[in-house]
């Protein structure tokens, strides 16, 4: 059941401490029925946050996201639990797991580390990206069906098949009510990569990622994330979307997510 809130402004609802309720603006882009993974991308960087925010006053920072995702989520209210693996006082490996009906959906694996001062190794040896107001907008709409595609704004510029620079953001709020880091928010879109240059029209070819894989090499801030995508397939229905992420002030670190290619058979 979705949240029936008219005008809702934000992607999920808090129930309780672990419980959560999808609105209208979660739907997803393969099965309008389904959640689109996205936005529970980023609210579990949020559970993984609030969870050791309310452990330690001293503060870990985000190194590596992975997300391996088991299964579909109906739109309907889901649970969140969070475990420490790996406990220690300069880094921690954390587990968020998110399921429906007792059934898991997706998990995440995140290594928190200590911050320490390297400016003076402080480098970034990515291409830069041209900022929103020079890309032309871009219309996902046109390939993708449901709520969180018709949520997002979009500035788009292709390079080729499978080549894209991007840059997306939401007026929406995650999750109503509550405050979230920039780096909840901008893996809250950064599973979109996969779609905004397609090798063929989702249509013609089912082409689902499996997991999601990011590393920082430092904290993002502001609401627009710069996308620099390539897609490559191999020849065995197996692929991969690799991204290069980006802020206002910069590049901060990549992603990565696995493909399963699956040709529809009229």
């Amino acid at each position: 059941m979705v949240a029936e809130e008219n005008g809702a402004q934000a992607y999920f609802l808090r129930m309780d401490d672990g419980c959560f309720m999808p609105t209208a603006h979660v739907g997803g882009a393969w099965n309008v029925s389904e959640q689109h993974v996205a936005p529970a991308i980023g609210l579990l960087v949020h559970a993984v946050e609030a969870d050791h925010a309310a452990r330690r006053a001293d503060r870990l920072q985000i190194a590596r996201l992975s997300y391996d995702i088991w299964g579909v989520i109906p739109m309907d209210a889901f649970e969140i639990a969070i475990v420490v693996l790996r406990p220690g006082r300069t880094i921690e490996l954390v587990e968020a797991r998110l399921s429906h009906g007792g059934r898991t959906a997706i998990v995440l694996h995140a290594w928190l580390t200590q911050a320490y001062d390297s400016t003076a190794l402080a480098a970034v040896n990515f291409p830069s990206l041209p900022p929103p107001d020079a890309m032309p907008a871009g219309n996902p709409k046109a390939l993708w069906d449901g709520g969180f595609i018709a949520s997002v704004q979009a500035r788009r510029e292709e390079e080729g098949q499978g080549r894209a620079r991007c840059w997306v953001r939401s007026p929406f709020a995650l999750l109503e009510g509550e405050a979230v880091s920039p780096a909840a928010r901008m893996m809250g879109l950064a599973d979109i990569a996969n779609g905004l240059a397609p090798l063929a029209s989702p249509k013609d070819v089912a082409f689902p990622n499996l997991d999601l894989t990011a590393h920082f090499f430092r904290q993002p801030t502001g609401d627009w994330l710069g996308i620099d995508l390539s897609v490559s397939a191999g020849a065995s229905g197996i692929g991969v979307t690799h991204s290069i992420l980006h802020d206002d002030c910069g590049a901060f670190g990549t992603s990565c997510q696995s493909l399963t290619i699956r040709p529809k058979i009229n």
